[in-house]
């Protein structure tokens, strides 16, 4: 296991007391764990479901909508083509969409506090028209996901929305948003949560887990993901995270509020490829 990360993990806490959007468990939302996952296989289609209900019992929508990046940050999440290998188009509405959600995250103390510290480091432009455009490139630029093929894909669409690979299996999808409103729709079937070796089970006031869910007829064995959080704490967390690495993988260990976690992060290219949270422990055990 990589060292604890320091430095990193004294900003993420400070971005994470900043983090006034945030939506506080068993007050604004409250899920429902139920049982712990089985073992399955990637592309697996016929898995045990350890959980009859939802993993979310209830969201407060109201909340949601009134905050201006939640509400511009749904707005996002049906502009994708979830399949690999088919071109995403993107309309004049799409871009007017994607520069709003940008300018709703820049305002706010969470973003300024990332932007401050990749100042520091000489990895931001320091005007914010400037540190937008470098944050759209990372996030919304379209690419291929494999070589030569045509533009199908980009870092928001691949960790917020999720994509799947030539119906077999589930790509990114580690939003807590997304998911809520997937599961709402009946698009997903949570099937339990997913504990790490020798740890107890999670508590339903935990803001990250570890879950197995299908979506779209497909399994994702195990997937994580921050709950509650704002978009604007896991762009600037993740964004950070990116403009620092040189390595193709990136993997950080932070330690945030309670949990001990890795950072994963990928590039493809000058973009993000994917990045997720791993737990790896919480101080409450």
């Amino acid at each position: 296991r990589k060292a604890l990360n320091h430095e990193l993990s004294k900003l993420f806490n400070e971005m994470w007391d900043l983090d006034v959007n945030r939506l506080m468990p068993g007050t604004d939302y409250t899920i429902d764990l139920q049982g712990k996952a089985g073992a399955v296989q990637q592309g697996d289609s016929a898995v045990q479901d350890n959980a009859a209900r939802h993993l979310f019992h209830s969201v407060n929508e109201e909340r949601l909508k009134s905050i201006k990046t939640f509400a511009t940050f749904i707005s996002l999440l049906d502009n994708y083509e979830t399949s690999t290998g088919v071109a995403e188009v993107v309309t004049p509405e799409e871009i007017v969409e994607n520069n709003c959600f940008l300018d709703a995250i820049l305002a706010t103390e969470v973003m300024k506090l990332a932007h401050e510290y990749l100042l520091k480091k000489n990895l931001a432009k320091p005007n914010l028209a400037d540190f937008k455009y470098q944050l759209y490139d990372i996030w919304f630029q379209l690419y291929a996901r494999k070589e030569g093929d045509r533009p199908d894909s980009c870092g928001f669409e691949h960790v917020f929305v999720g994509e799947t690979r030539r119906g077999k299996q589930i790509l990114g999808l580690h939003n807590w948003v997304q998911f809520y409103l997937q599961e709402k729709h009946n698009q997903i079937d949570y099937k339990g949560y997913v504990t790490r070796k020798n740890k107890t089970r999670p508590d339903k006031d935990d803001q990250v887990l570890s879950i197995q869910f299908s979506w779209k007829g497909l399994v994702k064995p195990i997937g994580s993901t921050f709950i509650g959080v704002s978009p604007e704490f896991e762009f600037a967390l993740y964004t950070v995270i990116f403009l620092l690495a040189e390595e193709r993988v990136t993997r950080e260990t932070v330690k945030i509020e309670e949990y001990e976690l890795q950072v994963v992060v990928y590039r493809h290219g000058h973009h993000i490829g994917t990045a997720y949270p791993v737990l790896l422990s919480t101080s409450s055990e």
